[in-house]
């Protein structure tokens, strides 16, 4: 059995030496490798060289992640662990690939994996110095120790894949052979340029030529290739962003002396490029949603919640850890659906009533009924971790809108994350309309509607209470009398719906929020909203609970489609680094998920209401007087929509919509929910929607809603 197994590793022996990964130095008996194996003693070393893999097992390395506006032109942000793009060959510039060459391994177009001349030079070098002074790699053994590296799945195997032992070499000039029968040289060039460090982050010859010279690879001039070439041996020594340049500069023109040995470039262009001085016009790639550029630093909110909903999509991975970090290393091109006119429009109407340096918080999102696409989310914050300069300043009534900077903030204000939101007030009401009209209520449907009523919901004491009961009041004494659907939502009766969701059931009217995408956030909210206690949440209709503005936005766009509910959605594609498009069973991830949430005549019923709120009018009824034509007044083109506020104007929503755009804004201090927002601001939602759908549907035909039919009405 000894015998045996001896005769087969002296098989394995000489089938590398066919191979060519020893040849010539079997006779000179300079091998380094082999001989350091031999000091191992013989089993050992047998064992060794029977255990090593024969084939490299080369996974995709990471990748960055592009983000991009609507447009797909305009840079988000971008996402990775290390920043790499991969390049093709052809896209790089041949000054590039020379330098490689010439710098790394001049005889890499004769060998087969393995430079036997150069493995000789590195053993006698290695013995006169008494250690490594020479490795004698190829470029494939450099590009098998970055794969190894690259694909590493423990710590361990990265040691094992970059530690200066025998094994290792041995390793790396088997599997070199292995890659020299199966990809050409152009093949390995390509790999090995795209997976080399540069320093700085710098993964790659894309993210290099990025971060060095902020260009692409294909244009890449003779001594700047040449200096990226000589980053590669050791990118810290020779870096040449730092003050001295001097070991930089010796590095890059050695590389340019290689280059003219080996008749890659000639005498005079090697002259005038070793004598030209580094130029480098250096730039730090954007991370994450904190690197969002300055110029569109509100776009950091929006960014955060494209980041939410990515950790929620079971297509990158099986749990939000495991889809983060398939965002940072998968090389994806994002276009998001965020529209920079849009967020234009919107923050400047944001801004003009709410300077960021107000405590006041004042937001407004966008979205396109049809396809639930967030088209901008705006809010007169600053998206930053640094928030050094936080809290009230002195000045933050003046002018100057750069001193007061309350605050710098990355909570999601707007939207996903862990934020719960603001109470909606009375734009609630919609909740328990549609759950009325579903029920066969029209809405001709009267109630006598008082200045206080006693309902049957018990409650705890409080100034909303007459003994043991919820006894709700409205606005104003001028509501009392009988009123409709149309009036009572164009007025916003408290009474009304009161009485509108005892005949339904707060049950129905909780559920149809659900529907509608509402989630719960907060502990009381989660507990009221459940079978147990949903039937006895009377103040539901009067919106007690808290909601984001990327919901109610997409409540009201749920109506402007007619009643087709569509997911919230960042994104309007997702390709793979191939280009092909990011799929999930079959189906596009970027793709509109939509579904009929109420009947169509349903939605039209509740919009004729919803315009007895704007000041359009009701197509099939009388809103009554007393309704605001502030909305459409500003507008000027068919929109129906719903305000809201909450007790003692903690909160001031107003959500509109027409055809084409639906959007939601809100004021609220979200450091201190009781903080109150005065009745002075009690319109600004209301003017900052009606202004921003005016001017992002500049041009756009006026487009009406279709009304209900006559079930609906009478």
């Amino acid at each position: 059995m000894v015998t045996s197994r001896r005769l087969t590793v002296a098989g394995r022996v000489a089938l590398l030496i066919r191979a060519g990964l020893i040849a010539g130095l079997v006779i000179t008996g300079l091998s380094y490798p082999f001989a350091a194996l031999a000091g191992m003693g013989v089993k050992a070393g047998a064992e060794a060289l029977e255990n090593m893999p024969e084939q490299l097992t080369e996974r995709p390395p990471a990748q960055t992640t592009y983000v991009y506006a609507a447009d797909g032109k305009t840079l988000l942000t971008m996402f990775y662990e290390e920043h790499r793009k991969h390049v093709e060959l052809d896209d790089m510039s041949p000054y590039l690939i020379k330098a490689i060459v010439a710098s790394e391994d001049t005889r890499f177009y004769e060998h087969n994996g393995v430079d036997a001349k150069g493995v000789a030079r590195a053993f006698v070098a290695n013995q006169k110095a008494g250690g490594v002074s020479q490795g004698a790699s190829t470029l494939t053994m450099q590009y098998v120790r970055m794969a190894l590296r690259d694909g590493a799945r423990t710590p361990q195997e990265a040691v094992e894949a970059t530690e200066q032992t025998a094994a290792r070499k041995l390793r790396e000039m088997r599997l070199a052979v292995e890659v020299e029968k199966r990809l050409s040289k152009e093949e390995i060039l390509e790999r090995y340029l795209n997976a080399a460090y540069y320093g700085h982050r710098a993964y790659g010859i894309f993210a290099a030529s990025q971060v060095f010279f902020s260009k692409s690879p294909h244009d890449l001039s003779l001594t700047e290739a040449a200096l990226l070439a000589g980053l590669v041996k050791a990118p810290s020594d020779y870096d040449p962003a730092t003050k001295k340049q001097k070991a930089a500069l010796e590095r890059r023109n050695y590389v340019i002396d290689q280059m003219l040995k080996i008749n890659a470039i000639t005498a005079e262009q090697a002259a005038t490029a070793t004598r030209s001085k580094i130029r480098l016009k250096l730039s730090t790639p954007p991370n994450d949603c904190v690197s969002v550029p300055a110029k569109h630093n509100d776009w950091g909110f929006f960014c955060d919640y494209f980041k939410s909903w990515w950790r929620e999509q079971p297509a990158f991975g099986g749990t939000p850890q495991e889809r983060e970090e398939n965002l940072r290393r998968g090389g994806y091109r994002v276009v998001t659906s965020i529209d920079p006119k849009i967020q234009k429009y919107a923050m400047r109407h944001v801004l003009a009533k709410e300077r960021r340096s107000s405590p006041i918080a004042h937001g407004q999102v966008v979205v396109q009924p049809g396809t639930g696409r967030v088209l901008s989310m705006a809010v007169n914050r600053r998206y930053s971790l640094d928030q050094e300069k936080n809290g009230r300043h002195s000045d933050w009534r003046k002018d100057d809108d750069e001193k007061g900077n309350y605050p710098n903030t990355v909570n999601p204000l707007l939207g996903g994350g862990d934020m719960a939101g603001y109470q909606a007030g009375s734009t609630f009401k919609i909740f328990t309309m549609l759950a009325a009209l579903e029920e066969g209520l029209p809405l001709s449907t009267t109630f006598y509607s008082p200045a206080r009523i006693v309902t049957r919901y018990i409650t705890a004491p409080g100034p909303a209470t007459c003994g043991i009961y919820w006894c709700p009041k409205n606005a104003g004494k001028s509501m009392t009398g009988n009123q409709n659907m149309w009036s009572g939502y164009g007025k916003s009766v408290n009474t009304y719906f009161v009485q509108l969701e005892q005949r339904v059931g707060a049950e129905k009217a909780v559920r149809m929020a659900e529907r509608l995408g509402l989630r719960w956030r907060t502990g009381i909210d989660r507990k009221l909203a459940t079978k147990e206690h949903a039937s006895g949440w009377g103040a539901f209709t009067l919106g007690v609970s808290d909601a984001t503005p990327v919901e109610m936005a997409n409540v009201f766009a749920t109506l402007a489609a007619e009643g087709k509910y569509c997911e919230p959605l960042p994104v309007v594609s997702i390709r793979n680094p191939d280009g092909s498009h990011a799929l999930h069973q079959g189906r596009l991830i970027a793709e509109p998920r939509c579904h009929q949430a109420v009947k169509t005549n349903v939605a039209r019923a509740a919009t004729d209401a919803g315009r007895c709120v704007t000041g359009y009018g009701a197509a099939r009824g009388s809103c009554g007087w007393g309704t605001s034509p502030m909305v459409y007044g500003t507008l000027r083109r068919p929109i129906a929509g719903k305000s809201g506020t909450t007790d003692g104007n903690k909160t001031a929503w107003f959500s509109g919509y027409t055809p084409q755009l639906a959007a939601s804004a809100f004021v609220a201090d979200p450091d201190n929910p009781e903080h109150l927002v005065g009745a002075g601001r009690s319109t600004m939602s209301k003017l900052t929607v009606a202004q921003t759908l005016r001017d992002a549907l500049k041009g756009e035909p006026k487009e009406d809603f279709k009304p209900p039919s006559d079930k609906y009405v009478w």
